[in-house]
Formats: structure tokens, sequence, C-alpha cells
């Protein structure tokens, strides 16, 4: 809306404006929380494990930086709390003294339920690799990405042109040159790469395919970030030729459960169509469980959104009425100029 026409703007167009800029910011807190919470869970579960040591069975979380552990410590007085306790008690176990253990790492070679490391043994059986090994290029850039989305906000919740543009420049500039330096000034890319590589290599040692992968991620990481850099110069440009432009910058991060939900299968579709032959069992091919229950031979898995999700659709649901909004104050400003 030109400065002008806001100024001249009826109360009600000025309170639909406000309107719009609070489910605005809504939706970008939304979207940034759903960055750090997890976006969807995987469990198995087996009869070799138990509910009282696996209330959750094999569990893991799905997050847009990675995949985390999604099981809980033992439980009190269960079978695994209980042979814990028993052997922190045995004899050979090393007793903590407060004074000259003070200043000792406690946690040190201490066990725990990592169930991504259990889901990856469980895998490899088949010839899966390792789950952390996918989408290789999307986790480390996803928070560019965020970046990107939370820019193009900023500047839809904006109402003068000029405002506008100054957000889009100086925010885009900011994530250009954070991209940048974090990825290859830091060193972090290549830093990547090596964890990528050696996490590849876990269970099946093909040192010159799997290295040929991490080129293929160093490639295409630069390609990824070339591409994003030329988004905000097109997404600059657009908003300032076209005013109906401005719509897309809501419309994209509206987008992300959808995303979210095609990227998610695609790279289960490539764990399950990828087996390696050194695999100790051979199944076909198949496709893993998206969304509800599913088997494998013995394995029931258990696939659904987590509560990051609901944060996605939150910020979409807020994003889509806000577009709405602004949609009808364009055409009502074109209508006018007409008159």
């Amino acid at each position: 809306m030109p400065a002008a026409l806001a100024t001249s703007a009826s109360p009600a167009t000025r309170k639909q404006t406000r309107l719009i800029r609070l489910l605005t910011l809504v939706a970008l807190l939304a979207m940034v929380a759903a960055y750090f919470a997890p976006i969807w869970w995987v469990s198995l579960t087996a009869p070799n494990y138990p509910k009282d040591a696996f209330p959750d069975g094999i569990r893991i979380h799905f997050h847009f930086d990675g995949v985390h552990n999604g099981c809980k410590a033992a439980v009190r007085g269960s079978q695994l709390a209980n042979e814990t306790l028993q052997e922190d008690l045995a004899k050979d176990t090393e007793r903590y003294n407060p004074v000259l253990d003070a200043k000792k790492d406690v946690n040190k070679d201490a066990k725990g339920l990592d169930c991504v490391h259990e889901m990856n043994t469980i895998n490899h059986y088949v010839g899966m690799f390792p789950i952390s090994t996918g989408a290789p290029v999307e986790k480390p850039l996803a928070k560019f990405f965020f970046g990107f989305f939370a820019v193009m906000l900023l500047a839809f919740a904006a109402i003068e042109r000029r405002t506008r543009l100054l957000v889009l420049g100086v925010g885009f500039s900011a994530v250009a040159v954070w991209a940048v330096v974090d990825q290859f000034v830091l060193g972090h890319l290549a830093s990547h790469v090596k964890a990528y590589v050696d996490e590849a290599g876990t269970f099946f040692k093909e040192p010159e395919k799997i290295r040929a992968w991490g080129d293929n991620v160093t490639l295409v990481t630069k390609v990824v970030v070339g591409v994003l850099v030329l988004a905000m110069g097109i997404v600059f440009a657009g908003v300032a030729k076209l005013r109906s432009f401005e719509l897309l910058m809501a419309l994209v991060p509206a987008l992300l459960p959808v995303f979210f939900v095609i990227e998610y299968a695609t790279w289960l579709w490539f764990f399950g169509h990828n087996l390696h032959p050194w695999g100790a069992f051979t199944v076909k091919p198949f496709m893993p469980t998206v969304f509800g229950e599913g088997k494998v031979a013995q394995f029931s898995t258990f696939s659904y959104p987590h509560y990051g999700y609901a944060l996605l659709l939150a910020a979409s649901a807020c994003l889509l009425v806000a577009l709405l909004l602004r949609r009808k104050q364009l055409r009502e400003e074109a209508a006018g100029s007409l008159a």
C-alpha cells in the first residue's frame, strides 16, 4: 500500500492491515519455533525390544537440521533401570569422589538409550544406510532457508514499498553473507562432508564410492547456496517491479508443511530402494511407512507428525488468511486507482 494511500485509508482498511501484520508475525514465530522442534517421529517395535525397557519402541525424531534420539530414559522400577542400578552397584564400578572427581567428566563413556544408533543397527541388517545420512545437503542449509523465509515474512508485514525493499535488501544480504561465511569461510561444509562420509561408511566400507558421494554433497551444496542467493535477487526484483509479487512472500513459506512431507517421503523411498547387497538379510526394495503403521519382517513401524508439524500448519493457516486479506486490499487499490 503506497504511503499516501496508507495515510488516507479507511478505518476498516487500517484494521485489516493490523490483522495482516499480526497474523504474519504469529506465523513467523511459529515457523521459527518449528525449526527447533521435532517435526515427525518414527518408532519400531518388536518382541526383542520389550515395552518395559523400550516404552516407546526404538523411536527417533526428525528435525529440519537432523535426526535426533526420541527414546526416553528407563522408567524407575523398570527392568532396564534395575539392570543399570545393579551395574552401578557392582564392586568393579568406579565410585564418584566429590573432591577428587570434581573436575572429572562423569558423562564420558556413559551408556544411554541412543535410539538413532539402535535404529541404524537394525536397518543395516537389511542393507540400509544410516538414517542420518539422508538429506545431506538440506539439513545443514535448512537454517539459511528459514532465514530466507523469515526475511520475506518481515517484508510482507511491511506496508510501505520503500520499507519493504529495505527489509528485503538488508535481510537477504545478511542471510547470504551468513551462508557463505558459515559454509565456506568457517569450513562447516568441509567438516559436514567429512562427518557424512564417516557416517555413510559405518557399516558398508566402500571408501571410493562413499568419497564420491561426499564430493557430490560438496558440489550440490555450492549449487544450492548459489540458487538461494539467486532466488533472493529474483524476489527483490519481483517485489520492486510487480505489486502482486509480494503475495509470493507469504505463499512460499505457507507451503512448508507440503515441502517437508515431499522431502521426507522422497528420502524414505531412497533408503527403501537403495539397499546395500552386503546386508545380512535380503529383502525386496520397499517403501517405508510415511504416515501411519506398517510392518517389515517382525518389526512394526509407526510414523506420525510431531508437534513441530502442528506449528508449521498453524503458521500456514495464519499466512493463508493474511495472504487473502492482502490480495483483497490489492484488488481494492487497483479498483480505486481506475475510478
